[in-house]
C-alpha cells in the first residue's frame, strides 16, 4: 500500500475521503518553496478529527497525507479548470489562495516534476478510491463516495462574501441519485439547525466527486465543502475549537447515517 495516505477499510459501503487533510511536504519540495508555504493556511484542517464518527458508522476512510501544496487530489491530472472562466488553484498550486506565491524565483515545478508528483502522491490516491468503491460496489451492491472539505469562511479570490455554513455539491445532481440529494436537503430544512446550507453554489464538487459519481452505476458522490468558522479558528495558528465542533458533529452524524440509511434501502437495485 502507498505511504502517501492513511486508509481504513470498514464494513459498510460508505467511503468518506479527505483530499486535502495533508500537512507533510517532502524535504526536496520544500526547499524549493517560499516560507510562507509552511504555514499550510489553505489545508482542511482537522477533518480526521471533526469526522470521528466514522469509525463508529463503520465508514472506510482515505486521507491524504502530503499537502495540497505539493499536488492537489481534488484537481484532474491533466489540470483542466473544473469552473471555466472562474479562477482557481490548479494541480500543483504555485500560490496560496491569498495569491501569495508558493515558489522561490525560479523554483517552480517544470512538467517533468509535475509528472513525478502524479505518480507518486495523486496515482495513489485515486488508485485506492477506484478499488474501495469497486469492493463496496460488489459486496452491497452500492457504494456512497463523501468527499469532505473545508474552507476558510471568507476567501475574496473564489467568492464574494461570507461562504454558507455547509455546501454541498453533487455536480449539479449528476454525482449521486436526486433522491439521495432530496434526502440531504429534506433533513437540512427540516431539522433545528442554526448552519446556513446551500447545494449546488459556488462549489459544485470537485474532480473527485464528478469523476467517482456515477449514479447509473449506483455509485454515488456528495461533495461538502465546509466553512471552517463552524468548528474551528480561521487565523493562525488555526486552532480546533472542541466547543464548536461538538454543535456541528450530530448534524454531521445525521447527514452520514441518512446516506447509509438510504445505501440500505437502494442497493442492489436501479436507483431513481
Amino acid at each position: 500500500m502507498s505511504t502517501s495516505y492513511h486508509f481504513h477499510q470498514g464494513q459498510v459501503p460508505l467511503l468518506i475521503s479527505m483530499p486535502h487533510v495533508g500537512t507533510e511536504i517532502p524535504e526536496q519540495i520544500a526547499a524549493q518553496m517560499d516560507p510562507i508555504a509552511q504555514l499550510k493556511a489553505d489545508t482542511d484542517w482537522h477533518l480526521p478529527l471533526l469526522y470521528n464518527m466514522r469509525d463508529e458508522f463503520g465508514a472506510s476512510s482515505i486521507q491524504a497525507r502530503y499537502s495540497r501544496y505539493v499536488i492537489d487530489l481534488n484537481r484532474p491530472s491533466d489540470d483542466m479548470n473544473l469552473y471555466p472562466g472562474q479562477d482557481t488553484t490548479g494541480l500543483c498550486p504555485v500560490d496560496t489562495f491569498a495569491k501569495q506565491a508558493l515558489y522561490l524565483e525560479g523554483k517552480m515545478p517544470n512538467s517533468d516534476e509535475v509528472a513525478h508528483r502524479i505518480r507518486e502522491y495523486w496515482s495513489p490516491y485515486h488508485s485506492q478510491i477506484q478499488a474501495e468503491l469497486a469492493r463496496m460496489k460488489a459486496a452491497h451492491g452500492i457504494a456512497i463516495l463523501w468527499d469532505a472539505h473545508s474552507i476558510a469562511s471568507h476567501v475574496p479570490r473564489f467568492f464574494e462574501g461570507k461562504l454558507p455554513d455547509l455546501n454541498f455539491g453533487t455536480a449539479d445532481q449528476r454525482s449521486c441519485a436526486p433522491s439521495l440529494q432530496r434526502l440531504l436537503a429534506e433533513h437540512m430544512e427540516t431539522s433545528a439547525t442554526p448552519y446556513s446550507h446551500v447545494f449546488n453554489g459556488r462549489f459544485k464538487g470537485g474532480y473527485i466527486t464528478r469523476q467517482y459519481g456515477q449514479p447509473a452505476e449506483n455509485i454515488h458522490a456528495v461533495q461538502l465543502e465546509m466553512s471552517q468558522c463552524v468548528y474551528m479558528d480561521e487565523d493562525f495558528p488555526f486552532s480546533y475549537r472542541e466547543d464548536l465542533a461538538a454543535q456541528i458533529q450530530p448534524l454531521l452524524g445525521q447527514l452520514l447515517r441518512a446516506c447509509l440509511s438510504w445505501a440500505g434501502q437502494n442497493g442492489d437495485r436501479q436507483i431513481r
